[in-house]
């Protein structure tokens, strides 16, 4: 008789770990509350108008539509009962054998409520979207302001210097230079001012040396202000207030400063870790309970090689996703588990065009070539063969002739900006 697999969350891990289940063995379903998968780190280019959101979109349905064994269901997970084996949702309760959770993590405010009210986070193409919205419609509103306003407008402010904050500010600085003025002739883009805020003392600081040095040069060559072991006190959705006392006026704040896990009712107080992660052990399991697995960015499993956990990244997610595919077989089969042991193979970032920056574990490269590795690694986690084809169409028309055509602003008629 074939095990009830519960899946909650369809972003990497919970995806990669719905296809390399066994059929034959496990019923699966995969619970979201988006009816599509997300390609997360492509959307700075949606917030910057440089892909189309559905080029990085794909319907879980389609990925899984010659699963039969897979059902899905378009829904919040509220809380789970752990002794009855049961997950409670929006739209009623399900039982399970084994419990898989990968819901990822959301945007980490650290407990502002004013910063979150006014500012843009970047988890999902919505917010993508509503940040290209904002961009354009703020270059609107400059070609009707006063000069008083104006001030407020052209000041754009990225909060978080790690990788997303970084792509942001690259690619914000390029269509600054190349596309805009196009757009907005008779917009005085010197005026037009990009601050990257950071707390700690480098940009990157999790990455090498190299990294953090040539990226930090890149940005001063694109002309952003970068403000390092610097914090954002507040912001009431006119003026950021800095920790060194400065305020600047801005109505575009983005935060990318960190994040934090999506918490689930219903598990145990000593499974909770440190920005809401889940501790497991290093097959996965919940700490504190039985058949609950806990894979992707909210799974915190110390090991010797990552004693504060493994980075929260897409192939830490890929791979404990085929790990724990692989030891559900191995419990069937009676077999020894095997323990989960990630090899880091390297982290990178682009800041732009020829600019990019690639760590690997004995080679750290930056320049044209680290562009071209992030292109290609990144082209490759793609999921379909015609969006691979569709976004290296697109950036080699961008790279051709320095422009897109993708600069709309979709919003309801009725809505106000």
């Amino acid at each position: 008789m074939k095990q009830r697999i519960i899946i909650v969350g369809a972003g990497f891990a919970g995806i990669q770990l719905a296809r390399n289940l066994n059929k034959d063995h496990f019923d699966i379903l995969l619970i979201d509350k988006l009816n599509h998968h997300q390609f997360q780190p492509l959307f700075y280019q949606v917030a910057t108008s440089q892909i189309e959101p559905s080029s990085i979109s794909f319907p879980v349905r389609y990925i899984f539509h010659e699963q039969k064994n897979i059902d899905i269901r378009l829904t919040e997970v509220e809380s789970i009962e752990l002794d009855s084996k049961m997950v409670f949702t929006s739209i009623g309760s399900f039982p399970y054998d084994i419990l898989i959770l990968a819901q990822g993590c959301s945007t980490n405010f650290f407990g502002n409520d004013q910063i979150a009210k006014h500012s843009f986070s970047l988890k999902s193409t919505y917010e993508a979207i509503a940040i290209r919205n904002h961009i354009l419609q703020i270059f609107e509103d400059v070609l009707s302001a006063d000069e008083q306003e104006r001030e407020y407008l052209m000041n754009l402010v990225i909060v978080g210097a790690g990788p997303t904050g970084v792509e942001l500010s690259g690619a914000f600085s390029e269509i600054k230079q190349f596309n805009l003025p196009k757009d907005y002739p008779k917009i005085d883009f010197s005026r037009f001012k990009i601050y990257l805020i950071e707390g700690s003392k480098h940009t990157l600081n999790n990455m090498s040396e190299n990294a953090k040095k040539v990226s930090e040069t890149y940005l001063h060559e694109m002309g952003v202000t970068v403000k390092k072991e610097t914090f954002v006190n507040g912001y009431d959705g006119r003026i950021l207030t800095l920790s060194t006392g400065e305020e600047i006026k801005t109505k575009t704040v983005i935060w990318a400063a960190g994040v934090t896990a999506n918490v689930i009712q219903g598990l145990p107080e000593t499974s909770r870790a440190v920005g809401n992660r889940i501790k497991v052990d290093r097959f996965n399991r919940v700490v504190g309970t039985e058949n609950v697995y806990a894979i992707g960015d909210i799974a915190f499993m110390e090991t010797p090689n990552y004693p504060k956990a493994h980075p929260q990244v897409a192939n830490v997610a890929i791979n404990q996703a085929k790990n724990l595919a692989k030891n559900l077989e191995r419990i069937i089969n009676q077999k020894p588990l095997k323990e989960f042991e990630y090899r880091d193979l390297g982290s990178m970032a682009t800041v732009g065009r020829h600019k990019a920056v690639v760590d690997f574990p004995k080679l750290k490269i930056s320049g044209y070539f680290a562009w071209f590795i992030w292109m290609f690694l990144h082209l490759m986690l793609i999921l379909s063969v015609k969006n691979k084809l569709i976004i290296f169409i697109q950036w080699s028309w961008a790279y051709i002739s320095k422009n897109s055509s993708l600069r709309l602003i979709l919003t309801p008629q009725n809505s106000k900006n």
